[in-house]
């Protein structure tokens, strides 16, 4: 069996288990050839199937994110490395980094709340130029995995630091500075929401999960916002896109003026806060 027949059989056997079975599959087949998918395409498709692809596949049929097998995913045009301690970084949450390049282009100090990948500072920190960071997150997996990210691409740790805090305990922020970016794209999960297997069976509930309403979190940090911010400065959450106006009331009834930002399926996907 060439590579393209076997593609074409995979894409048939991931066909219930995935929207994206043909991208899945080109995807798997050139993790194993160990090239890039451009390349097997152009120069592959009829070399023989690389050892170790029904394996592959037969993961992805399980439901595991294609994210995870490969160990990688892209954001913001960059390549961030993941596993199955952090939340895979999604298109939507570049959001947040256009909002934040138009409210806070100047941004010196930034903060990424609940950091995971380390998708959003690290990209907010290569965009902003000369901008220093810190990045949290109550996982030591997770901080390792970002801070990885981080020194790969490029920022040492004079540009992007990591520390362990949980925004649940008391006193977690008393040895942080005051930022003039905030970034946080919290848990926002109603408890009995139903979600796809390749999310509910994969990736870390702590990161989704956040009670009846997927509030919990945002009640517990925007009333804590101000002590975190320069003058001036700006605050940017993540949302779930139902969940605009109640985010709004909240913000508001704590002192804040906010605006959302839609993502590219024009749905709320972010609210800025100052």
């Amino acid at each position: 069996m060439t590579v393209a027949e076997a593609i074409r059989a995979a894409a048939t056997r991931l066909a219930a288990t995935s929207d994206t079975a043909r991208f899945d599959a080109e995807l798997l087949m050139a993790q194993a050839l160990g090239i890039s998918r451009s390349d097997m395409l152009l120069r592959a498709m009829g070399a023989s199937v690389p050892e170790g692809f029904a394996a592959l596949i037969e993961r992805r049929a399980a439901h595991e994110p294609v994210a995870y097998i490969l160990g990688h995913q892209e954001f913001y045009g960059r390549e961030f490395r993941v596993t199955p301690d952090v939340l895979i970084p999604r298109g939507d949450s570049e959001t947040l980094i256009a909002a934040a390049l138009e409210v806070a282009a100047d941004a010196a100090l930034v903060l990424d709340l609940g950091t995971g990948s380390g998708a959003l500072l690290v990209t907010a920190l290569l965009e902003l130029g000369a901008a220093q960071g810190v990045g949290t997150d109550r996982s030591q997996p997770a901080l390792d995995t970002a801070e990885g990210n981080a020194r790969r691409l490029g920022l040492g740790a004079e540009r992007a630091q990591f520390r362990r805090l949980d925004w649940r305990a008391a006193g977690w922020a008393k040895e942080l500075d005051r930022f003039d970016l905030i970034l946080c794209n919290p848990p926002y999960v109603e408890d009995a929401a139903e979600l796809a297997p390749d999310v509910r069976d994969h990736e870390p509930a702590g990161a989704l999960f956040a009670g009846p309403d997927g509030l919990d979190d945002y009640r517990i940090l925007i009333p804590q916002l101000r002590a975190l911010m320069k003058p001036g400065g700006a605050a940017i959450f993540e949302i779930g896109f139902i969940q605009g106006d109640a985010i709004t009331a909240l913000a508001q009834a704590h002192g804040f003026h906010a605006e959302l930002r839609h993502d590219l399926a024009n749905r709320p996907r972010a609210v800025v806060l100052w």
